[in-house]
């Protein structure tokens, strides 16, 4: 049976009408599993006892569980045990703004990105719709808070699991569901270019944010096997047409690594590379690890980098720093269970 998290409103229309059931029945549903945060089917209780019983035999109301939490300052990190024992990791963020939600959308990752933590455990699946969308419910259940900001960007490369996440957006994005703007919400990527120009063609309001982290081929080929696939050229040739098709700004995310890609020549050359783009730059201070050899940039190499940027009219930004101490930060997820 399907997890009934895993059915976007759409889908239940399409079921309900396939049973023979009135359409508006979808968006009961809905709002007992979203707004009302049921714990069974049988709890609908304006739905008619047969249409409860259609939908026990077809789907089931399921959840993960949270298995540990490390708390640090404004900032708490879940381990989540699936139901295949599986464990995936995903991080509260406590901002001026709102409470934001870093998730992960597959059990492992196959980037392989040298600098992240997240990286070394392998791709074991894609998570499904349902268990991306468990860990919005269960963490908010936990908190006793409404998640405002969600970004795709803990284990796991989103547009590699690219359906799963559309649909999952679809749902959180309902406003009969979990409701949350588009514009709060944030995919990260590495740059799968197929992928790029397929969401491209979404046309939606979500924001997209390019994990780039080097200004050229021979650096980002060291740093990301991804770039050996789909090169800068043809990486920057897809960001250009998302932005002349959305008329969104894309976020380029830059981990500054010690003596590897802080220079000023590489500021250069980030600055060529994004010329005229409505883009802004998220430089990351990195967050070391025990088990890879990467060091953070000194503090006023990361701010001459900053200043060579501004002073070429780049928007540019130094990212807050969240939940280094307890393992919760950029590059650092990873089920050690």
């Amino acid at each position: 049976m399907n997890s009934i998290y895993s059915y976007t409103r759409d889908d239940l229309i399409n079921y309900f009408l396939n049973i023979n059931e009135k359409k508006f029945k979808a968006d009961i549903v809905f709002d007992w599993l979203y707004k009302k945060r049921v714990s069974s089917i049988e709890s609908m209780t304006n739905l008619s006892k047969k249409v409860i019983s259609k939908l026990e035999e077809d789907m089931i109301l399921d959840n993960i569980n949270i298995i540990k939490k490390d708390v640090g300052t404004d900032v708490v990190k879940y381990l989540f045990e699936l139901t295949d024992k599986e464990k995936i990791e995903a991080v509260v963020m406590y901002h001026d703004y709102g409470t934001s939600l870093c998730i992960s959308t597959e059990v492992g990752c196959n980037m392989s990105c040298a600098f992240c933590e997240s990286g070394r455990l392998k791709k074991r699946r894609n998570l499904s719709v349902n268990e991306m969308v468990l860990q919005i419910l269960e963490i908010e259940k936990d908190i006793k808070k409404r998640i405002s900001h969600i970004v795709l960007m803990g284990i796991g490369e989103p547009f590699d699991n690219y359906d799963n996440v559309i649909k999952f957006i679809n749902i959180i994005n309902d406003s009969k569901g979990i409701d949350i703007g588009a514009r709060h919400i944030t995919i990260s990527t590495c740059g799968i270019v197929p992928k790029i120009y397929e969401f491209t063609e979404l046309k939606t309001q979500v924001n997209l944010a390019i994990s780039l982290h080097a200004p050229n081929n021979e650096l980002r080929n060291r740093l990301m096997p991804i770039n050996k696939v789909y090169p800068l050229n043809e990486l920057m040739k897809a960001i250009k047409k998302y932005i002349e098709v959305t008329n969104r700004r894309v976020t380029f995310e830059y981990i500054m690594l010690d003596d590897i890609n802080d220079t000023n020549e590489c500021a250069m050359e980030l600055c060529e590379l994004l010329k005229g783009l409505n883009c802004y730059v998220n430089l990351i201070p990195y967050n070391e690890t025990n088990n890879i050899g990467f060091k953070r940039s000194k503090s006023v190499k990361i701010d001459k980098f900053y200043d060579i940027l501004k002073k070429n009219n780049i928007s540019v930004t130094v990212r807050r720093e969240f939940g280094g101490l307890v393992s919760a930060a950029c590059g650092q997820l990873r089920s050690r269970v």
